[in-house]
């Protein structure tokens, strides 16, 4: 195994699993190698790269790849809402719809969810949170909201992590219902948010373009939703209305071509987290669940 190998705990199989990274020899090589981060300052993070990449993927010569993905990442056919052989491009299949129940939405309004398929870290007190990939460094509330209000609003509040890899499915979905707000963007880079990248720079979550998105829950209080784009995510679209009353497990949007995050955050004493998900945390390992399993109840 490589020594850099991602292993999680997975949910569902109650087993530790090591990662199956599509491009894996291109990241290792953009983040170790002195070539690769000559290329990676140059090109790799800047959004002009991801904008081709994605017009690449929006070709219908991409369609071809639909089927060996599938096959080499044993990705569930029996899931989608449409036939694979549908899809006339890569990103088609990529930001595909699921069949209604494929992603059951776990307890009442008592009970936060995922809000996308991946793999997850948890953090009861997010000002406790240091070295989640970095030994030594802290992630910052104030660079990641760019509100120094807010940033105050919930220094000693719970976190969620969620990392969606190429392989998962691409839609976002609320945590808690309640009402949402208009997202407010941040342009920045387009750096990964593989382990691989992570591990050498956790800043990444703060420097990388995001959204974040208030929802207003009568049982958890304010939470905050961000997505944060990646290498060859550009951007990430909204299917949701904004200034309206969201349902949990609602479809707030989905990722183009790409590995991604979301980030949900909640005030000081508002959320018990699940116990496996802060255990494996506590562990620096990832818990892989699906979106619409339960993250958490309101405290």
């Amino acid at each position: 195994m490589h020594p850099d190998a991602i292993q999680y705990f997975n949910r569902h199989t109650q087993r530790v699993e090591t990662e199956s990274v599509y491009g894996e020899g291109f990241v290792r090589w953009t983040y170790t190698n002195p070539f690769g981060l000559l290329a990676l300052h140059a090109v790799a993070k800047r959004s002009f790269f991801s904008r081709w990449y994605g017009w690449r993927m929006d070709r219908p010569a991409s369609r071809a790849k639909v089927a060996p993905f599938i096959q080499s990442f044993h990705v569930d056919t029996g899931e989608f809402a449409d036939a694979p052989e549908s899809f006339r491009t890569f990103n088609e299949f990529f930001y595909r719809k699921l069949k209604p129940g494929a992603r059951p939405i776990a307890g009442d309004a008592r009970t936060a969810v995922f809000p996308a398929d991946g793999r997850h870290l948890g953090f009861s007190d997010v000002s406790q949170a240091e070295g989640i990939f970095v030994k030594g460094e802290v992630f910052s509330l104030g660079e990641l909201l760019h509100d120094r209000e807010l940033a105050e609003q919930f220094h000693r509040g719970s976190m969620v992590l969620s990392r969606l890899c190429p392989v998962d499915y691409h839609r976002y979905h609320f945590p808690v219902g309640g009402l949402a707000t208009e997202p407010r963007v941040l342009n920045g880079w387009l750096y990964s948010v593989s382990p691989i990248a992570l591990r050498r720079n956790i800043r990444i979550f703060t420097e990388n373009k995001r959204a974040i998105t208030r929802i207003e829950s009568p049982e958890f209080g304010t939470v905050l939703m961000l997505e944060v784009g990646a290498t060859c995510v550009g951007s990430f679209e909204y299917t949701f209305k904004p200034n309206s009353r969201v349902e949990k497990g609602a479809e707030k949007g989905y990722f183009k071509f790409g590995g991604s995050s979301t980030i949900t955050l909640f005030e000081p004493g508002r959320v018990k987290l699940d116990a496996d998900l802060v255990e494996h945390t506590r562990e620096r390992r990832e818990l892989y669940a699906r979106m619409g399993d339960r993250a958490g109840v309101a405290a």
